[in-house]
């Protein structure tokens, strides 16, 4: 029988309140839930050891928590971690920790598939079913921090949203998650700390800058011509460059945060000449850097990592044009942990 309970993390902290006051209780109890819920991460009522035994009972009947369960974790060579995690209703996303010698990062995901089309990318096949909602995405955060804490022994430090979904496209839930994980009612990490990575959502980018957020911005850019961008990137002819380019420029003027641009260099794609000169042009309208990031293959051979003849040609353009620039190595791609990978071949 299907259950009618509500998920009590749908519930902000004077709501919480509320009901303990209908129920004739204190309304400081809510308080002690709350943190229980977001502080402490519990799982069940009966984790809540501070409350009596009817109280936890009467949450029993009224609530349940929908939290994530970590179905497998496949571990990589090189200390990469992957999570299949599995829903409250059987739906499963992946989530990744990624650690270098100074930090930990978590890789977490948005939407259960996604709303976008890029051909290259394995998760975009799966096609969007449903957005992921606050909770969940928090709970992967708390899963890959314990993750940290036991197998590299120190808590988790940085937070991208580059794992499955577009997050603009699940823009609410997105800041309601970020907002949970910065509190200091929450996890208390830094809204610096964290990338969200988009495809290029003109109108949700200017929405970030006008709702004033904190954390940073990553766009996945691939190519600044827009017939490669179209037919690499389909949805660029619903978003082209240009109302691309006038949102970050509005972003860097209301925000003053540079901007970083994931860029994967393919054979006979993005490998020309012309192809660095107008992601050259497109860096000078607002600060920013570009990272290059190593192709990970899936499976079809369709897309192929260029030779490194064209990264160092990007390398040496774009420095010679006093644009920052870095070489990403990708990491877990024996466990298909690896950006653009992610797409529950489990």
């Amino acid at each position: 029988m299907a259950t009618t309970k509500k998920d009590i993390r749908a519930l902000n902290k004077e709501q919480l309140r509320e009901f303990f006051v209908k129920q004739g209780d204190k309304a400081f109890r809510g308080n002690q839930v709350y943190e229980w819920l977001w502080s402490k991460s519990a799982h069940t009522f009966e984790d809540m050891t501070n409350l009596s035994l009817e109280t936890r009972q009467m949450l029993e009947d009224n609530f349940v928590i929908n939290h994530i369960h970590v179905d497998t974790m496949q571990k990589s060579n090189d200390g990469t971690i992957k999570n299949a995690v599995r829903l409250h209703d059987g739906l499963i996303v992946e989530s990744v920790l990624i650690p270098t010698k100074t930090r930990t990062t978590a890789c977490v995901s948005s939407q259960v598939g996604c709303s976008l089309d890029c051909r290259f990318c394995a998760t975009s096949r799966l096609k969007r079913m449903r957005n992921l909602n606050p909770d969940e995405i928090y709970d992967q955060v708390v899963a890959i921090d314990k993750e940290s804490r036991l197998y590299h022994n120190r808590p988790l430090s940085n937070i991208v949203f580059m794992g499955m979904g577009e997050p603009l496209m699940n823009y609410n839930n997105v800041l309601k998650a970020i907002d949970k994980i910065t509190s200091p009612e929450g996890l208390g990490m830094s809204p610096k700390r964290i990338v969200v990575s988009t495809s290029g959502v003109p109108k949700m980018i200017k929405k970030m800058a006008d709702d004033a957020v904190k954390f940073k911005l990553a766009v996945s850019l691939h190519s600044a011509r827009d017939s490669v961008r179209t037919s690499i990137m389909p949805f660029n002819e619903t978003f082209p460059l240009a109302d691309l380019r006038e949102a970050l420029v509005y972003w860097y003027e209301k925000t003053k945060n540079r901007i970083t641009y994931e860029y994967v260099v393919w054979q006979n794609i993005n490998d020309k000449k012309e192809d660095v000169d107008a992601l050259i042009q497109f860096c000078k309208f607002a600060p920013s850097k570009v990272n290059l990031i190593e192709y990970n293959p899936i499976d079809d051979g369709e897309f192929q990592q260029a030779d490194n003849k064209a990264i160092d040609m990007y390398v040496s353009m774009l420095e010679q044009n006093n644009i920052t620039v870095t070489v990403r190595r990708s990491r877990g791609k024996d466990i298909d942990a690896a950006c653009g990978q992610l797409a529950n071949k489990k």
